[in-house]
């Protein structure tokens, strides 16, 4: 006596085939994972993360121009105190050789003077002229220049005034002698040339002014008697 096992026999129950339909199709099917994609992004959301980026590209190339002005002023002002230092070096270079040229020729002046003494005495003669000479020289080179000549005007930025004196013939103060020539090196001034100076008679403008008066009545009187008579006699 067999037994019959539970589900397998002809009365087991069969999955529901319909007709025509093959063995496979009665197999459950397998979840099938989907292909499909998610909704898609709204346009608008696309055009604000655009808009986005370029206005923080915009702002970074703002703030890289801002730093590039800054650092080119920067530049501009560096090199302009620059050049103005190479300047006022320049300008002091000049300043301490001169001053260096004026204290060591100021020491000489005093024996400049006795060659010039001794030139109008006419007792620079023999070796004592050729030293003198290239003394002269040497001085000239290092750029002094003696100034002060008779017969010109009194200036007293340059002239020292030691005599005082008054001539007809003069109609400003003049210079009509110098006792010591000045000497400069460039504008700069080491000594000023001490002179007499001669300044018009107190009177003699007036005199010169009434005489220019007298001289033009005169010929205004001329004028006068010639419109009366009809112009000069013809000889």
């Amino acid at each position: 006596m067999t037994e019959e096992t539970p589900g397998l026999g002809e009365n087991a129950e069969k999955p529901d085939v319909p007709s025509g339909a093959t063995p496979d199709d009665a197999a459950p099917k397998a979840a099938e994972p989907s292909t499909e994609e998610g909704p898609a992004a709204p346009a608008g959301d696309t055009d604000s993360k655009t808009s986005a980026q370029d206005a923080g590209v915009t702002a970074q190339l703002d703030q890289v121009r801002t730093a590039l002005n800054e650092r080119t002023a920067d530049l501009q002002r560096l090199q302009a105190e620059y050049q103005n230092y190479r300047r006022r070096v320049e300008r002091d270079k000049v300043t301490v050789k001169e001053i260096a040229s004026a204290n060591l020729l100021s020491e000489l002046l005093p024996t400049l003077d006795d060659i010039g003494r001794a030139r109008e005495h006419g007792e620079l003669v023999g070796g004592f002229k050729s030293v003198a000479e290239a003394l002269e020289t040497v001085v000239a080179k290092m750029g002094l220049q003696q100034f002060g000549k008779e017969g010109e005007p009194f200036d007293p930025t340059i002239h020292e005034a030691l005599m005082h004196s008054y001539a007809p013939d003069v109609t400003e103060t003049t210079c009509v002698a110098i006792l010591q020539p000045g000497y400069r090196i460039g504008e700069r001034t080491i000594r000023p040339a001490r002179v007499a100076v001669a300044e018009p008679q107190p009177g003699a403008q007036t005199v010169k002014g009434d005489e220019s008066s007298a001289a033009a009545d005169s010929s205004s009187a001329d004028e006068a008697k010639d419109k009366e008579t009809g112009g000069p006699d013809e000889g």
